[in-house]
Formats: structure tokens, sequence, C-alpha cells
């Protein structure tokens, strides 16, 4: 799902218990009940000002955060040192894969 700023902040809020505004939440729902196993919320407008600033496309930088989201999905962490690496070299390979360019910091709020 693409939101804005508002919206995230406020499911940041009730689920994680951080109302702080962010880029992207994944949620694992599990696979009963035939439905979607998992959703991803990104934000449109963090998605804009960091594109501007890192002066890559909207496209790119939304590509990013449904990478990321879905790397959460998979397990990945980038809360400590050691996963923010595994993180940040799974995201690099798979915007790769996409036709995006190599970024050296590519996710970074």
């Amino acid at each position: 799902m693409i939101v804005d700023d508002r919206t995230l902040a406020d499911l940041h809020g009730r689920f994680l218990g951080d109302p702080s505004p962010t880029d992207v939440i994944a949620f694992d729902l599990g696979a009963e009940g035939g439905g979607p196993a998992a959703e991803i919320y990104a934000s449109l407008d963090c998605a804009r000002r960091v594109a501007a600033r890192r002066g890559v496309s909207l496209e790119r930088e939304l590509a990013l955060y449904l990478i990321h989201g879905s790397l959460h999905l998979c397990g990945l962490d980038d809360h400590a040192e050691e996963g923010r690496r595994e993180m940040r070299n799974a995201e690099r390979a798979l915007l790769a894969e996409l036709g995006y360019e190599h970024d050296s910091a590519p996710h970074e709020e």
C-alpha cells in the first residue's frame, strides 16, 4: 500500500508503539484464511522527500521501500549492525536486479 506520512505514522503508533513518521512498515499476516500473507505500507510523502534529497527517482525510492519491507518479512533485521550490513547488501542486489544503479547507502531512514 502506498500511503501518506500521516497514515503511516498512525499505523506505526498503533501497531509498533512509535507514533513517529517512518518510510515503510511490513506486517506479517500469516497464511491463514487464504488472504495475503503480508502487507507492506510505504510513505509516498517520505519517498518524494528522500528521492529529491538523494537525487534518485521516486520510483527507485519506492522500490527500495518495498524491497526493505519484503526483506523484513523474509526475516532480515537491520536494527543491529551485522543485520544492517546484510540488509543493505540484499537491498543493493535486489535494486540491481530491477535495473537501478548502485547506491552506497540505499536505505537511510
